[in-house]
């Protein structure tokens, strides 16, 4: 018998492989980049709803293409289920250093942070030999709450400024180390000392170094390559932040310092044990060396 052939001629492939017709491929590349446009283009985050309308596609369209943007790192989803661009762009950022952006890339790290401390969370970087404090959660309490945003402090008495010198992120000005209390560290010697301690068990202390009966704990941020480009910070008056409460604090610090370090494109180092070193801190350090 004879075999009936449909009119549709089918276009030779040697691999063998299942051709994807190129009208219905390139439809969808139209559509999600239609949708990327409008999340990149958004002067802040943008709701589905809202994607959904500026483009014109179906929910159900454009729910599976975001869907697909969001495994791929081309856009991201704060905690209010907004969506903004992803890592990818984040990554794309921070090549050339560019601080752009990363007040609002950390802002949902701060704020989880603020949440399960109570206390004030900061992100600071180093400018011109001095911690400049670029994003703030306040504390949740009237006691021990500070703005710290837009005063400058001293690098080698605050817990911001102890991680960018010790990972390289700051350099301290020529001079003597000014004294603010009686805390204070102002030999060179002890604060390499110090700041040795820093490296070693991932995170930063102080306790009354910067003004009487403050304490605060910071954690680094790492960018792609590995280096250090900022620090993650918890403060509050000495009678919460307690040498037992430290080490939850840090254990704290140091996770969403991680978390946003993953945004910026770093990849935590993995020893032999399997568990990353910038998460390495164990309570009992915390107690040994909370003081600090």
């Amino acid at each position: 018998m004879a075999k009936f052939r449909t009119g549709r001629a089918r276009h030779g492939n040697p691999t063998g492989r299942h051709l994807v017709s190129s009208p219905s491929g390139t439809q969808a590349v139209d559509r999600a980049a239609r949708l990327l446009t409008e999340v990149v283009h958004a002067p802040g985050s943008v709701t589905f709803t809202e994607l959904a309308a500026a483009t014109g596609l179906a929910k159900s369209t454009t729910s599976r293409l975001l869907l697909a943007l969001e495994r791929n790192g081309l856009v991201r989803r704060d905690d209010a289920g907004r969506f903004r661009p992803g890592e990818i762009f984040v990554r794309f950022a921070w090549r050339g250093g560019a601080e752009a952006g990363l007040t609002e890339v950390a802002q949902p790290f701060l704020d989880r942070l603020g949440a399960a401390t109570g206390e004030t969370v900061n992100l600071g970087v180093g400018r011109d030999g001095v911690v400049e404090q670029i994003a703030q959660v306040d504390s949740v309490y009237v006691i021990g709450a500070t703005n710290w945003l837009g005063r400058a402090v001293p690098l080698h008495c605050t817990a911001i400024g102890k991680v960018l010198l010790a990972y390289g992120a700051a350099d301290l000005p020529p001079g003597r180390l000014e004294r603010r209390t009686e805390q204070t560290i102002t030999s060179r010697a002890a604060l390499d000392a110090e700041l040795a301690a820093v490296r070693e068990r991932g995170y930063a202390v102080i306790d009354g170094e910067l003004e009487p009966g403050l304490v605060a704990v910071a954690a680094p941020v790492y960018r792609d390559g590995g280096a250090v480009v900022a620090a993650l910070s918890v403060s509050g008056p000495g009678t919460r932040l307690t040498l037992p409460r430290i080490a939850d604090v840090a254990a704290a610090c140091i996770a969403q310092a991680r978390g946003l370090s993953a945004v910026l494109g770093h990849r935590a180092e993995r020893p032999a044990g399997g568990a990353p070193r910038l998460a390495q801190t164990t309570q009992a350090q915390a107690q040994r060396e909370g003081a600090a």
